[in-house]
């Protein structure tokens, strides 16, 4: 019965106990598909990583990342906290951790550059692994219905409610303030009607709300449900922030053809876990060519699993 090692990350905040936590899972090649989804439930954080060894030995590790329910392609904080981890490090299977690590993932390859301070690991960056993909729209009473909200309250003058993805998807809709994004809370029984209305573009059909600041337009607050996915509220989603920036930043008009937007996304402000994820969104002739993911991390606990 194989034990292995874990260690736990804050991830996108400099503070222990905000943000979103993370487990990764260590020398993970000798547990089952069951084993991980069995630890993935017993931790029962939005995810945990599992490192093993690359299959191309030109990269830097495999990571493949769980749900409590299942295993998702690609996902922003994993990413991030598992690169703050692994930066910690001398080696990695063998080789030195330099400045840029490579992941395998499902999603396909993932790059991730480490930030330094005095020598040590602070926050960490990555790219997104896939170009932006835009799915069908969603009616405003069915996202009403799903964050427990009045339908007036959803601005569709920006852009309808609508699946994004840049490796994994989500539905975006823009609330018309914090109140109505404070007011907001997961419906289940509304998902569940949701999904089978709308099979097929994600899994769960996982709900990222936000709320433009007015004197910042490119500083947005932000929520994530996917309580189909035992995620009643994820503290910091940088798939989805990612997903969302890379779309608004395409579609609007005002913004040149050419050139690059930094944006700033808080989440889990009410959940009492406060986090800051960092995104610059660059687009080359009107089309996204690139998208960082970027955030602190915080260490917080270090252990063994016995499967």
């Amino acid at each position: 019965m194989p034990t292995v090692r874990y260690v736990t990350v804050d991830v996108f905040t400099d503070k222990r106990f905000t943000g979103n936590p993370l487990a990764v899972i260590f020398d993970a090649q000798d547990l089952s598909d069951a084993d991980m989804q069995n630890i993935a439930k017993e931790f029962n954080y939005s995810e945990v990583t599992f490192v093993l060894p690359p299959q191309d030995p030109a990269n830097s590790a495999r990571v493949r990342i769980l749900t409590p329910t299942t295993e998702v392609p690609f996902a922003g904080h994993p990413n991030v906290g598992t690169a703050y981890v692994l930066g910690q490090q001398a080696e990695l299977f063998g080789k030195p951790v330099g400045e840029t690590l490579h992941f395998e993932e499902k999603a396909g390859l993932v790059e991730v550059t480490l930030k330094r301070e005095n020598g040590k690991v602070v926050a960490a960056a990555i790219r997104a692994p896939r170009a932006l993909e835009i799915g069908e729209t969603v009616d405003t009473q069915t996202i009403a219905a799903c964050a427990s909200i009045e339908a007036g309250s959803i601005v569709t003058s920006n852009h309808a409610p609508i699946y994004a993805s840049v490796g994994l998807a989500f539905v975006f809709a823009e609330l018309d303030g914090l109140q109505a994004l404070g007011n907001a809370g997961p419906n289940l029984t509304a998902f569940q009607q949701a999904v089978r209305k709308y099979p097929g573009e994600g899994l769960g059909l996982p709900l990222f709300l936000y709320v433009r600041d007015p004197s910042r337009p490119w500083h947005f607050r932000a929520r994530m449900f996917a309580p189909l996915d035992n995620v009643p509220e994820d503290p910091a989603t940088g798939s989805a922030s990612a997903a969302l920036a890379a779309y608004l930043v395409e579609t609007d008009k005002d913004l040149a053809a050419d050139g690059t937007t930094a944006i700033t996304i808080e989440q889990g402000v009410e959940m009492g876990r406060h986090s800051v994820i960092e995104l610059e969104v660059t687009k080359r002739a009107g089309k996204i060519t690139d998208v960082l993911i970027g955030g602190s991390c915080a260490l917080v606990m270090r252990g063994e699993v016995n499967c």
